[in-house]
Parts: C-alpha cells; structure tokens; sequence
C-alpha cells in the first residue's frame, strides 16, 4: 500500500523512514527526491508501507493441577476455551484428571485490532502520450514499469496535401512491444515548421476529398506495416465551420479502422457544454466521438496555460465540470481523463504577453528548496503551489502536481465511472507517477497484443 506523506518542518528522510517502518532506501528509490538531505515543507513523498503482519501467541503456559480441580474450573480461572485445552493436551477423557498433572494453558486469543478496510484498486485502462524522440524512447518508456496500457505516439502530421510526415517510432514500437503496452499511432494537424497546430491543414485534410484520400490511405498502410494497435486523432483549433466535415471524417475512419481490427481513439478539447464557444472547442463533437470512438481522451488540463496568468494547470473543481457534461454525451468507459504530469513557472504580478517557463515536476521541488520556499496545496484546485522572490527582487509563482494532487485525479476516476486516464505527456520527470498508479488502479488491457482485435464498442 502506498501512502502519501506530506513534508513538515523539521523532516528528514531518516525521519521518515522510522515514523513508518521502511528503508530510506525505499523513499529515495518510490521519490527520487533532488536533494535526499534537504526537504521543504509541503513536499509531498509517497511510502511504500509493508502490510499489517499478526504477531504469534505467546507460548502455551504450564500449570499444575492441584487437588479438586476440575478442567472446567481451569479453563474459566485462566479464561480459555475448554475444547482448546482438550485438543492442546491431547486428553482422550476430560473428565479424567489428576493432582500433579501438569497442563498446557493455550494463551487467550486477544481482540482482532480493527484495520480501516482499504480501498480496492480500480480497473482503468491507462494512455499516455510520448513525444517522440528516437532511441531515447526506450528508457522513457522502461521508466514507465509497465504501469500503462496504451502509449499514443505523438505525433504523425501531414502536408496540406495530404501527405503523411512519418515519424522515427521504431525504438519505441519495438519497447513497447516488449513491454505488452498498446501503442497508439496518432495523428495531428500538427505544423512541424511553426511548432504548433494548425487549422489550415485541419481544413484541408477534413474538406479536400483528394488530400483526405490520400491521408488516409498512407495513414492504413503505416498502421498495417508498423503493426500498431490503433489510431489516436488529435485534431485541435479546427474551424467551427468544420465541424460537420470532422464528424464525416471520424466515421470514416470508423468503417475503416475498425475493420482492420483496431482501436480508433481522440483527444477532445475540455468542454462544460455542447454549445461551448471558441476555436478550440466548437468542431469538437463530444456525442459523435463518443459513438464512433474505442475511447476519448478528454484533455482536461491547460487552465494555467503557458500565455495565460498564473492558476493551476489542472484545477479539480473545473476538471469536473467538464466530467459533468462529459458523461451526459460520451460513455463513461470509453472516457480517458487527461492528467498533466508537469509544472510552471509564471513572473508576478503577471502581464499581458509574457510567457511562463515549463518545468518538469522534479525541476519544480528543486526549485522550491533552492528558492526557501514552502509548497502550499490548494484545496479547490487540489493542486500545489509556491511562491519566492529571485535577488533581483522578481516574484514568481509556480504550479505543479504531486503525488496529493494525482491521488485526487485518481479518485474522480473511480467516482465517475470512468474508463481510466491518460497523461500528457512522456517523457516526464516525475518518478512518484507509475508506483502510485500501479498501487491506485488495475491496469487494464495488457493482455492484447498489437494484432488483437478490438473489444466490443459500447
């Protein structure tokens, strides 16, 4: 069982280790904490506890029977059970006995000390995105502990025309294979020049029946040749005007998909409402992606987003409010709840213009130690956070995840019903991740391999 501690001033790892019994060893391996010698309060470490162990009775005593006595006499003056005393000393007639004999007195059983029963695992089927990167791929992937079912590959783009951009999947294909995780081809509207998505390519690929062909023909063949298990589509800042065309294309791709045997999967931008407005939500059909898709991936986070003022990327109280208009129009099996697994670093007082700095988590905590500072968790966001002041005098404040605020994702997971979460994104510096996900759910599906055939859509 894993616990989560939550760091108070004055703590150390040998601390630690004594208030629950475990190895510092044990801390440093579940935590890699950037200095194992210096803590801050509000830093959060998961424990590996070991399970409750039932100390043996005491040995049996030795008595003397004096005369008159009787064995039920003894057994109410030592208070233990007669049939015990029978069974322990082996007497064929319990009547029969006499001065000087001498007897084993089982030791009484003490009371069962209650232990609160333990919330079971839940069963969820686990994604998450890797941005490809070559050879390195396969370390970020064996980091994992095989504490996932899907991997999405992130990503494949296209030309305006239509044609496919590959990318260089082999080292993680092949490690993914071995490791019986699902990997997942997806393909994004993704600009590799300018670094960003694009509507225009969205456009052309959704309404240009040629361009459509044409991808979606390379598009088979690379999942054929490659042997992957599925088709993620994350298609983002698609026109409101193609919305309907997006549905034709994701039907499309239903048909054909599926009739390969594979899983066909998307990211969907996190709304509260079907009639929510904007760029990034409109041509996002939460009830169609949901009747054709295998699962969705509801990307709820990017709330602190990079050009945005400082607030937490994924704040729970509005991750739910998307969860809440989520399940009236998508299966709540087929939903993926999309987790961040990163920080963020913003100047303040924040201006219109100025970027935050991404951080890893684990560059976030050695931030705070270096900086004095003490993490702080948000209640209502169920999210931590950190403020110091550079010499220059410049004040920062900074939003991250830790092992309190996943706990919390994970529990809306359960409550919802749903089918399970996916992360954004890999490779992530943030090594409490895959022990408290493994501890916190059963992870489904690892039993297919890249060949199997889909399950039954709900």
């Amino acid at each position: 069982m894993i616990r989560i501690h939550v760091v108070q001033p004055g703590d150390t790892l040998w601390r630690i280790s004594r208030r629950y019994g475990v190895p510092i060893e044990s801390l440093i391996q579940l935590n890699r904490p950037p200095y194992p010698n210096r803590l801050t309060p509000g830093q959060a470490l998961i424990v590996q506890t070991p399970p409750p162990v039932t100390p043996p009775p005491p040995p049996p005593q030795r008595y003397v029977v004096q005369p008159g006595d009787t064995l039920w006499a003894i057994s109410r003056r030592f208070g233990v059970n007669i049939d015990a005393m029978v069974r322990l000393n082996h007497l064929t007639n319990p009547n029969l006995i006499y001065p000087g004999q001498v007897l084993l007195i089982p030791s009484p059983v003490p009371p069962a000390t209650p232990v609160p029963p333990e919330t079971p695992p839940y069963p969820a089927r686990v994604n998450a995105y890797l941005v490809i990167q070559g050879e390195s791929d396969r370390a970020t992937l064996q980091g994992t502990n095989a504490a996932l079912t899907f991997v999405s590959m992130f990503t494949y783009s296209f030309q305006i025309d239509g044609t496919l951009v590959n990318a260089y999947d082999r080292p993680a294909l092949e490690t993914a294979r071995a490791m019986t995780l699902q990997p997942i081809l997806t393909l994004a509207n993704y600009n590799l020049t300018a670094n960003m998505f694009d509507s225009e390519l969205a456009h052309a690929a959704l309404t240009e029946p040629e361009a459509q062909d044409r991808l979606v023909s390379q598009l088979l063949d690379q999942l054929a040749r490659k042997q992957y298990s599925g088709l993620n589509v994350d298609f983002e800042y698609v026109r409101p005007e193609d919305r309907e065309p997006y549905n034709a294309f994701m039907r499309r791709l239903d048909q054909l998909v599926h009739s390969r045997g594979l899983l066909l999967t998307s990211a969907l931008a996190p709304k509260v409402s079907a009639i929510q407005v904007g760029t990034l939500y409109e041509a996002h059909d939460y009830p169609v992606h949901g009747q054709v898709d295998d699962y969705v991936v509801l990307m709820t986070y990017e709330w602190g987003w990079v050009g945005g003022p400082p607030m937490a990327i994924a704040p729970l109280d509005q991750v739910r409010r998307v969860l809440d208009y989520a399940v009236t129009a998508i299966p709540r099996q087929k939903i993926l709840m999309g987790v961040p697994i990163y920080a963020r670093d913003w100047q303040i007082p924040w201006q219109e213009g100025t970027l935050a700095e991404d951080l890893t988590v684990q560059e976030a905590v050695r931030r705070a130690i270096d900086q004095g500072a003490q993490i702080q968790f948000d209640p209502v966001a169920q999210s931590p956070f950190y403020r110091y002041t550079t010499r220059s005098g410049q004040q920062h404040e900074v939003w991250l995840e830790d092992a309190r605020s996943l706990a919390a994702k994970f529990e809306t997971v359960r409550e919802y019903g749903l089918g399970g979460v996916s992360f954004w994104t890999l490779p992530a510096d943030f090594p409490q991740v895959w022990p408290l996900t493994a501890d916190r759910f059963i992870v489904q599906g690892q039993e297919r391999n890249a060949t199997a055939s889909p399950e039954p859509k709900a």
